[in-house]
């Protein structure tokens, strides 16, 4: 598939058949995700594959608004992307390299969140980032150490739909030359 392909194909996948995803499967899309750009080549960005149903449900149920739990509910597995802190946007010294402070953060886990969901795409399993949830029960529930951050959910799986892709701005409105 070319690249062009992935990205304007991909889309964030509401509805999943309860097919398993094996483990090789799942490491080839991280070994993948880890080619993603970051501050320094820091590889920050981490991933814990939730497969069992106890934890996956009692995110779902306890710590998910009902439009994430209802997608949550149906995958077999849910991976929580977490981050290494302290380290993008920081000098050895532990100073702020810009303006953005802390905030390369995020940026960097979002590029590896894209990066995965491509890999996820082109390997034939759809995905959706979610961001709304409760960071402080999902992260004592999953045991993550301080030193880390819960930046996002993944819900991934085998498709159950086949969505059109949603209006696009144009590129008038996207692009500006100066």
């Amino acid at each position: 598939m070319k690249a062009t392909d992935c990205i304007v194909g991909r889309r964030s996948i509401r509805k999943f058949k309860n097919d398993k995803i094996s483990h090789s499967l799942l490491e080839s899309i991280v070994s993948t995700a880890s080619f993603s750009p970051s501050w320094k080549n820091t590889q920050i960005t981490r991933y814990i594959a939730i497969e069992d149903t106890s934890i996956i449900k009692k995110i779902a149920d306890d710590f998910t608004p009902e439009f994430n739990a209802n997608i949550i509910r149906q995958v077999s597995t849910l991976i929580a992307v977490t981050f290494v802190k302290g380290r993008c946007g920081f000098e050895r010294n532990g100073s702020f390299s810009t303006k953005k402070g802390d905030r390369w953060q995020m940026f960097d886990v979002g590029v590896a969140c894209q990066t995965f969901c491509l890999a996820a795409h082109e390997a034939g399993l759809g995905t959706v980032i979610m961001g709304i949830w409760d960071e402080d029960g999902i992260t004592e529930l999953l045991d993550i150490p301080e030193t880390q951050e819960l930046a996002a959910l993944i819900a991934i799986g085998y498709p159950d739909i086949s969505p059109d892709a949603p209006k696009r701005k144009s590129v008038e409105d996207l692009l500006t030359y100066r």
